[in-house]
């Protein structure tokens, strides 16, 4: 197969990323730095990103910027998916942990581990998920209070105790904050701030428990979740 290719299987990025980092000299094949992202390879000779050795992964995890605009879905004769800035070889392999609202970004794992899906989103386990909001209206006196209490937003239960924190006040009528919940009922970001006196209109997910999604990736951009990261979410090592 084409190196690029070889490269984007191994989750290294996309052919374009893979093409660019082979033209930054950061590729080696059996030692020599490659030159051109079209030269042939079989995956037994030993290829390294960075100083670092490569192979075909068992297992797929993968840390993904999802740019606002496209669905968190496997495919869709219409719209543009999250599985569609995957090479083919990758994102008939992977599922998506969690979602987030068409015109919502940010943070997303994918993964081809269903264990580790169900330990990270299982209503269950209550991994955290922050989000950085920004909104128009008057955000309530009492709101921090409200959502540390488990605030009502017409479900049949409350909301699990969350935390809202770092507001600003960005104009008359307007403000910006982070909200940090341990569920995902639908829209329930879009739906506590409206209960709070205002209507979002800019939804970044930054981080999924203790890791925070890389600012070195921008929208559209993914790479491999390192196996510190992969430790701080529960998963042991990667197999």
């Amino acid at each position: 197969m084409r190196l690029e290719k070889y490269l984007a299987d191994c989750g290294v990025g996309s052919r374009s990323q893979c093409k660019t980092y082979i033209r930054q000299g950061l590729v080696k094949v059996n030692g020599s730095v490659a030159e051109n992202g079209a030269q042939k390879v079989s995956g037994t000779e030993e290829i390294s990103f960075q100083g670092k050795a490569l192979t075909l992964a068992k297992n797929l995890y993968f840390m993904f910027h999802k740019p606002a605009g496209c669905i968190c879905a496997t495919r869709d004769n219409s719209q543009k998916t999250v599985l569609d800035f995957f090479p083919p070889a990758l994102s008939k392999k992977l599922l998506i942990a969690g979602r987030l609202d068409k015109d919502t970004e940010g943070m997303l794992l994918l993964t081809d581990d269903g264990a580790f899906i169900h330990q990270l989103m299982s209503p269950g386990k209550h991994v955290e998920k922050t989000y950085f909001f920004k909104a128009s209206g008057r955000l309530s006196k009492d709101a921090a209070d409200r959502v540390a209490a488990g605030m009502d937003i017409g479900d049949e239960k409350p909301l699990k105790p969350g935390r809202l924190y770092h507001i600003q006040i960005t104009g008359t009528d307007a403000f910006s904050g982070c909200l940090t919940i341990k569920e995902g009922r639908y829209h329930q970001v879009k739906r506590m701030i409206k209960a709070l006196g205002g209507e979002v209109s800019y939804l970044k997910r930054i981080s999924i428990g203790p890791v925070s999604l890389d600012a070195s990736l921008s929208p559209g951009e993914y790479r491999p979740l390192t196996e510190e990261e992969l430790q701080l979410l529960g998963r042991e090592s990667v197999k």
